[in-house]
């Protein structure tokens, strides 16, 4: 596990030194500029805005040179989707009754506190710290171990998820290429840098150094994700003509207000 996040970052780190054709901005408004046009440029993984004064500046403009790959991508995660996840989450669901799955997903939020609070102070939302601290500690005594939420319930404390992707946004670095992972799913190259960065912190790293356990962990995670919100991709490819470009967009524009601290609803991203 951490030789593969070592990888990634490494990854990130000589890919934004390579050559290659750098493709043209595009607005999802717009039409793509010609090819023509004569200039060619260095292709920066992390583009030309990878610092930005104001990261809102651009919020219509998505950046994807690396779409066909990323469709491809896309369409893997599709056909794993409908052929493993969707039926691994129908048995999963009828085993396990909705409210136990519900205490399994605040079992998960709890655990990563550290990641969230860590996130918060960079990002100087010390208030917020106090809080997701605040948080795990009831939670994990009153709230045995975390599968019970009485922060929220009892003591009306919202959870204050941030995570190392929204702290480089907040402090000024741009999102940079569009990516779709196997797997993991949408994402930029600002937001994977970042989540390869909350992965190496997350406490499950440390208590248990066993790449498998780490991956039933993330498995896990995700499976009881998905059942909690068991129609949200498949209503996103029933309502869209292109369900790849609907949902960098939805990803964008969520992650856009994340960084803006706008009301987002995080379980439909995380299930995409």
């Amino acid at each position: 596990m951490r030789y593969g996040i070592l990888f990634l970052a490494g990854f990130f780190l000589l890919a934004s030194w390579g050559c290659a054709q750098r493709q043209p901005v595009i607005t999802a408004n717009a039409p793509s500029l010609e090819a023509d046009q004569g200039q060619e440029n260095e292709f920066d993984l992390l583009s030309d805005d990878f610092f930005s004064d104001d990261p809102s500046a651009h919020e219509p403009v998505y950046y994807d040179p690396l779409e066909p790959m990323n469709r491809v991508f896309f369409e893997f995660n599709d056909k794993l989707y409908f052929w493993v996840l969707k039926p691994v989450n129908t048995v999963y669901s009828a085993i396990l009754p909705l409210d136990f799955r519900y205490c399994i997903g605040n079992f998960f939020t709890n655990l990563s506190a550290p990641v969230r609070m860590v996130n918060n102070l960079l990002q100087g939302k010390f208030s917020d710290a106090g809080i997701v601290l605040s948080r795990f500690l009831i939670n994990s005594t009153l709230g045995v171990y975390g599968l019970g939420d009485p922060a929220l319930v009892d003591f009306g404390l919202e959870a204050k998820p941030e995570d190392f992707g929204q702290t480089l946004g907040v402090w000024g670095v741009g999102e940079g290429v569009y990516l779709c992972w196997p797997i993991i799913g949408p994402s930029n190259a600002r937001d994977s840098l970042g989540f390869a960065v909350d992965v190496y912190s997350h406490p499950v790293v440390y208590v248990n150094d066993d790449m498998m356990v780490s991956t039933a962990y993330y498995s896990e995670n995700k499976i009881n994700l998905l059942s909690l919100n068991p129609e949200a991709y498949e209503d996103l490819k029933k309502y869209s003509l292109d369900p790849y470009v609907s949902m960098r967009q939805v990803y964008l524009d969520y992650r856009r207000n994340k960084i803006r601290d706008k009301e987002v609803t995080q379980n439909v991203v995380d299930e995409l």
